[in-house]
């Protein structure tokens, strides 16, 4: 590991960026001003943004002066796809840097369910190490372990070890699944600041971006500010017995947790991602390094507040000023650096709201499809019951379904038709699946927005980890139940789930944007090409997109 001391000198000059960030955005040279890139990168910037849909992006993109200016200066490609069903962070964050789908990732959601485990939690977290006696799904001794594929950053560290490969977000599993398993440096936010795996200590760098965040979160904060041109969504919606859509995220003195859970926490995220370059010497070789930063806010007011309220726009100026930190502070430190931007899923507003405004088949889901009231129906049609726990776990929201292992083959099979029967039965179905169906469809190739059902399903199943069966909600389903702070959320095989954008810049590379739908597992491959790694045949899922317009080829064809 290349390590630099860490300086704050320069963190005072990324602040003093900062505050005139929209002026400096409108300075960054036009493509055809800069020379053409010339050579491999130093460092590789892979960030994706939680939740971050197309919708979103195209919705906003107009308002963006500040980070987003030099992205869409670059390649832009505004369909891009995670092309899968299970639309959860932990899937679609494994699927940026391995470049595979979650079928082979086997990271088939952001929990799972073992229920032969000795333990008497049987949830397993996907970035947890189940194995260890003092990790729980809640409380996780965090690891890499259940990721099957390796990342980008783990072939350029196999190819020279050398490479720099290091991670930051709010989010445990969106750092772990970028960064993978040989890694220099991997941050996520736990109890009361950035934290790193059991077996490491937190750096220096790390313990000044804790010192700031907890003065910011000691000292308090107003509202946040809201651009003029929030103000059509700025409008109240009730749910239930409580509103959406006027909530600026006031700071109370000393809350740590609605800190971290609000805009506040992507600059934060930022800022870390900056001290990590210093303190690791990222991008000062001739070695390329990669970065990996997550941004997770999006996805936390999304969950929070549905995605087309004033919360969701004051966060899209804070996303976009966030970037601007990040890639001023790298510009002051005259890195050459190379950036993918995309995002892990999509998100569906709250459908309330959604129903208002000319959607009358938004819906929560039928809680006659949640895991208990399932079990019930089927213990009634079928007589069997079990001794120890439920019949099945997950249904509902998890929309997998895993059995008992108390269960006999023959039980198992009466329960599962039941379940199936009961499953169609119901008008918020759209398909229902079971493993063997599944394990007969070959993997899916060809245009992600073609897809059919089954093939979204395929890509995201992971036999012996995804439950056996699969639940596929219809249209408009949002999963949960609506509660003051959790109103909407995503997961669905639906496109407002499934595409996302894909943006690439380096300085003096000829932008150009293309409609042409892309997927997600095409990044690695892409990136890879920039720096001159070479894999064997079948390594990648996806495919190299020429990111460089004109006649030459940056996937070297």
């Amino acid at each position: 590991m290349r390590l630099r001391s860490l300086s704050l000198a320069p963190l005072a000059l990324i602040a003093a960026l900062a505050v005139s960030a929209p002026a400096l955005a409108q300075e960054v040279p036009a493509p055809s001003a800069a020379p053409a890139p010339q050579g491999e990168p130093r460092l590789i910037v892979a960030i994706s943004v939680d939740q971050f849909s197309a919708d979103l992006f195209a919705q906003y993109r107009q308002h963006f002066t500040k980070g987003f200016t030099r992205l869409l200066q670059g390649a832009v490609f505004p369909s891009g796809f995670q092309s899968h069903a299970a639309t959860e962070t932990c899937p679609g964050h494994s699927t940026l840097l391995t470049g595979v789908h979650p079928a082979r990732t086997g990271i088939t959601a952001n929990s799972w369910y073992q229920p032969g485990i000795a333990r008497a939690d049987k949830e397993v977290y996907c970035v947890e190490d189940e194995t260890n006696p003092k990790s729980t799904p809640d409380n996780p001794v965090v690891s890499p372990v259940h990721l099957k594929a390796p990342t980008l950053g783990d072939l350029m560290k196999k190819r020279n070890p050398k490479t720099i490969n290091a991670a930051v977000s709010a989010k445990d599993r969106a750092a772990v699944m970028m960064s993978g398993h040989d890694t220099d440096a991997v941050y996520w936010i736990g109890a009361k600041g950035f934290t790193t795996f059991e077996n490491r200590r937190i750096s220096k760098a790390a313990e000044a971006q804790n010192a700031v965040m907890a003065r910011r979160v000691a000292a308090g904060d107003g509202d946040l500010p809201v651009p003029g041109w929030c103000g059509r969504v700025d409008r109240a919606t009730p749910i239930k017995d409580f509103t959406i859509g006027t909530y600026r995220f006031p700071q109370a003195a000393g809350d740590f947790k609605s800190y971290a859970n609000g805009p506040r926490i992507d600059t934060a995220t930022a800022e870390m991602a900056v001290r990590m370059v210093d303190e690791l010497g990222m991008g000062k070789d001739a070695v390329p390094d990669v970065l990996s930063v997550s941004f997770s806010a999006t996805d936390k007011v999304g969950h929070a507040f549905g995605t087309e309220g004033v919360e969701m726009c004051i966060q899209m100026n804070v996303l976009d000023e966030a970037l601007a930190t990040l890639f001023d502070g790298l510009d002051a430190r005259g890195i050459d650096y190379e950036v993918v931007l995309s995002a892990d899923h999509g998100g569906f507003d709250a459908p309330e709201r959604q129903q208002l405004r000319g959607n009358p088949e938004a819906m929560r889901i039928d809680p006659a499809l949640s895991a208990d009231k399932l079990a019930a129906a089927v213990s009634q049609d079928t007589g069997v019951t079990v001794k120890n726990g439920p019949l099945f776990y997950g249904a509902g929201e998890a929309g997998s379904v895993w059995f008992s292992s108390e269960l006999t083959p023959d039980q198992k099979q009466k329960v599962m038709a039941a379940l199936v029967a009961r499953l169609k039965a119901n008008p918020q179905i759209a398909a229902v699946y079971t493993q063997d169906q599944i394990m007969q469809w070959p993997e899916p190739k060809g245009n992600p927005q073609d897809w059919t059902m089954e093939q979204k399903v395929r890509a995201s199943f992971v036999p012996g980890r995804s439950g056996e069966v699969q639940m596929l909600t219809v249209r408009g389903v949002v999963p949960g139940t609506a509660r003051p702070f959790k109103v909407a959320s995503h997961g669905s095989p639906w496109d407002y789930d499934r595409r996302v954008p894909m943006l690439f810049w380096r300085k003096g590379m000829v932008g150009f944007e293309q409609p042409t739908p892309v997927e997600t597992v095409d990044i690695a491959p892409t990136l890879a090409a920039t720096v001159g790694l070479t894999a064997p045949v079948g390594t990648w899922d996806g495919r190299c997109l020429d990111i460089q317009a004109g006649e030459a080829d940056s996937c070297g064809r």
